[in-house]
């Protein structure tokens, strides 16, 4: 037998010589049956009926035939019986060995050949992710939480929020930022309740709240796997926007049907309703749980500060020291600690070299900026003479320390220039004006202890001093603000009481300029300064003691680049959020904020039953009753304006009879009348005669004796 490589077998021999028999019976055939065909077939076509021979059965037993003569035997053919005709070139189809030329091998591409062409590389689908706006938002919502958790800074945070955009997200950044502070300490917790309160109606509308903490309590059963007080913990933050007011007390209700009674959610519902919202106290309890304000002191600073001076003198440990303050993390309050550290080095005489290592190493590192550093010396040259009263060398060892460090380089040299330039102003030399504040000043500590309004406003006038009024505005305002929110509110409702009754709406304004123009000045001893002073201004609007027009006169009258056009802007945003009034009487506690509004109440509910057929001697005890004599210009402004809505004149009976009884002085009856005249322009839209009305009034109680001649 001839070997198996490079040579045919006898039986491949016998099958070739049968296919070429078989070929030349066929292209006979199909010369002799196709006229259109002038020569004999290709090549291609002969050697295709090769092929096709070793894929033919024999009609019998399946045997390969052994004869030339049977060509229809290897004539392809269907599984139906019919005819099937052969591929133009010889193509194979199903079964068959293809062209000539065709390759059972795997073509590739080598890309080294000089005849590659990239065109001819199979085309690759490349899978890319489809960006989804939500999962953009939940990555920047978590970037901008965790950096209001760094600094605390709810104006960023809240400006962030804004330019992200995307407010339909806002129910998820609301559930995203509760359940970020719950794995966190009780700072953190505070901080996302007081966030959440500054974007309400600012930027979060009530209903994207609701949204948020129905997201919160369904997610509640995945959050205590968590963590374990997770049920408690959402309690009190559902509790905290309760009493806070960015979220009704219905919505506890509402919730509470639409979760199953075995979920987390339901539990969480009943913890904030039965534990916080139901016991006594519950506001003071909720807000005070994670230990009140976010926003430390100006005394609490000022005490940490006292303290880590006092433990460097005695430890001499320079780096420890540094790092407290850094520690303290209010770089912007560093001159407290240069003017505290120079009254140190002055008392004592032995902790000298100490303090001024400290302080040239603290400006060395950069901890203390030249700015603060040069803050911290003028502050202490400011109150040399106060100082010069417990340290009688204080003037002269301050004049021996400053060129020592500007010697040493951690003083700028523009310090010494720039405090003769500034000098002492010639309102500041005015010995009036001295003895006012110092009178003033007593007059306000009085008051905060006392609480008695008749009292000051009687010192005031015993003054006699009216040109001032608007210092006192910003020394009362400014002494309030280093105090608790008792002092605050009494503040607040101190100006309500003076209002036109000793000062006019110019000196209100004037007051408000004075305290804006030197707000940079105030920040240095009150951290919060200027947040302190929006709400001071909101709630001068809310008590009608300023305009809203008179908002804008303010921040016309401000210098330009004045850091106090942010403030009344930021009074502004308070006084346009949803249920304003009532956030803003209750800023600071509420406590006698109240007694003035429920006075007003009071006096429209006594005007009404007096109006209605009631007697003159009963309205007037009411009005005795209330306790509130400075108030009294508000029975007058409500009294003309029934009298002017019912066109009844039976009101001035009131006014009468109050005047003639001494209930209602003068001074009263005139501030009434001029909070009238400057309303006349709206209520001239309700009461078109209103002015008319008004000219009537003003004659007849000049005639009556009730308002001096002179009055326009």
């Amino acid at each position: 037998m001839a070997s198996r490589e490079g040579f045919l077998t006898e039986q491949q021999r016998e099958m070739l010589k049968i296919a070429s028999q078989n070929a030349e019976v066929m292209s006979s055939l199909s010369m002799a049956s196709s006229p259109k065909s002038p020569g004999p077939k290709s090549p291609g076509q002969n050697s295709s009926l090769v092929f096709e021979h070793n894929h033919v059965k024999a009609p019998g037993g399946g045997h390969s035939a052994a004869g030339g003569g049977v060509a229809v035997r290897h004539v392809r053919r269907s599984h139906s019986g019919k005819a099937v005709r052969v591929k133009k070139d010889g193509a194979g189809g199903k079964g068959t060995w293809g062209k000539l030329l065709d390759t059972d091998g795997e073509s590739f591409l080598d890309r080294n050949d000089p005849n590659y062409d990239s065109g001819e590389e199979p085309y690759e689908l490349v899978g890319s992710t489809v960006s989804d706006p939500l999962d953009e938002y939940k990555k920047a919502v978590v970037s901008l939480v965790e950096e209001y958790f760094s600094t605390g800074d709810v104006d960023v945070a809240a400006s962030d929020l804004r330019e992200l955009g995307s407010s339909e997200y806002h129910p998820y950044f609301i559930k995203r930022l509760v359940s970020l502070a719950m794995d966190r300490n009780n700072k953190e917790k505070e901080m996302a309740s007081v966030l959440l309160s500054a974007l309400y109606a600012d930027v979060i509308n009530s209903a994207q709240i609701s949204q948020g903490f129905f997201m919160l309590l369904e997610s509640a059963d995945d959050l205590t796997v968590d963590i374990l007080d997770a049920v408690d913990v959402i309690a009190l933050f559902i509790a905290r926007a309760v009493v806070d007011d960015i979220l009704p007390p219905a919505f506890i209700t509402k919730a509470r049907r639409l979760l199953p009674e075995s979920s987390k959610g339901f539990q969480v519902l009943q913890t904030a309703e039965k534990s916080y919202l139901s016991a006594p106290h519950h506001a003071e309890l909720v807000e005070r749980r994670w230990g009140g304000s976010t926003h430390c002191t100006a005394d609490e600073v000022k005490k940490k500060i006292a303290d880590l001076l006092r433990e460097y003198v005695e430890s001499g440990d320079t780096s420890e020291a540094c790092r407290c303050i850094r520690q303290l993390g209010v770089s912007f309050f560093h001159h407290e600690v240069v003017k505290r550290a120079l009254v140190i080095a002055m008392e004592n005489q032995s902790a000298e070299s100490l303090i001024l290592n400290l302080l040239k190493e603290a400006a060395e590192e950069g901890l203390i900026s030249s700015s603060q550093m040069a803050k911290g010396f003028s502050r202490l040259a400011e109150s040399l003479d106060d100082l010069a009263l417990d340290i009688p060398s204080a003037k002269k060892k301050f004049q021996f320390l400053v060129p020592r460090a500007i010697s040493e380089g951690w003083l700028d040299a523009s310090f010494v220039k720039s405090s003769a330039d500034e000098g002492v102003g010639p309102d500041e030399n005015d010995e009036k004006l001295r003895r006012y504040k110092k009178e003033v000043v007593s007059i306000i500590h009085e008051y905060f202890h006392s609480d008695d309004i008749p009292e000051l406003i009687r010192s005031l006038e015993d003054l006699g001093m009216p040109e001032y009024n608007p210092v006192f505005l910003k020394k009362l305002i400014t002494l309030a603000m280093d105090r608790k929110n008792r002092e605050k509110e009494m503040a607040s409702v101190l100006l309500s009481a003076l209002h036109i009754e000793i000062f006019t709406t110019e000196d209100m304004v004037s007051g408000f300029v004075m305290l804006l123009e030197s707000a940079e000045d105030t920040a240095l001893d009150i951290i919060d300064a200027s947040n302190e002073l929006a709400f001071f201004l909101a709630r001068a609007v809310i008590d009608d003691v300023l305009a809203p027009l008179n908002l804008e006169e303010i921040t016309n009258l401000l210098p330009p680049k004045c850091s106090g056009s942010e403030t009344v802007r930021m009074a502004r945003s308070l006084i346009a959020a949803r249920h304003a009034g009532e956030r803003i009487l209750r800023c600071w506690g509420g406590g006698t904020g109240w007694a003035v509004e429920d006075a007003k109440d009071k006096i429209q509910k006594l005007l009404e039953e007096y109006e209605s057929g009631g007697v003159v001697s009963e309205a007037c005890q009411c009005i005795r009753d209330l306790g509130m004599p400075f108030f009294n210009h508000e029975v007058v402004k409500k009294a003309l304006v029934m009298a002017m809505e019912k066109k009844n004149d039976r009101m001035l009976e009131l006014l009468q009879e109050c005047f003639g009884e001494g209930l209602i002085t003068i001074n009263q009856m005139t501030k009434g009348f001029n909070r009238i005249k400057d309303s006349l322009d709206d209520l001239a839209l309700d009461i078109p005669n209103a002015k008319d009305k008004f000219t009537f009034y003003v004659e007849h109680a000049k005639k009556h004796g009730w308002l001096l001649q002179s009055f326009v």
